[in-house]
């Protein structure tokens, strides 16, 4: 998930699944590119671990969330892609209206009005 050191967080049990179901919203990609993509989408405050990552892929494609296929990546190597399915579609909705409302109480207490 994060990295020790203290310039990136942990990230909260359940968040991978849906960062990678984000990820998957804006297109195809493989593994390493939805690490890439969450790692510049955050300015590298959140670097993903390849075995996280691969153990949430294969859960999400079980959920039925996702769906992958064998393909060439830009390096020219075998790669696995994942797209989002339908009903990841709709996972990643409620998950995020979820997590909004989830962390929307968080600053609620850390900056109360």
């Amino acid at each position: 998930m994060a990295s020790g050191n203290d310039s990136t967080l942990s990230l909260l049990q359940g968040t991978l699944d849906l960062l990678i179901l984000q990820a998957l919203a804006w297109g195809q990609m493989h593994g390493y590119g939805i690490s890439r993509l969450i790692r510049e989408r955050t300015n590298e405050v959140l670097l993903v671990e390849d075995a996280a990552l691969y153990q949430a892929l294969h859960r999400l494609e079980r959920k039925g969330c996702i769906e992958a296929e064998w393909g060439v990546s830009d390096n020219n190597r075998r790669a696995k892609y994942s797209s989002l399915t339908t009903a990841g579609r709709r996972v990643l909705r409620r998950e995020a209206d979820e997590f909004r409302r989830y962390v929307g109480a968080i600053f609620a207490v850390l900056d109360p009005a």
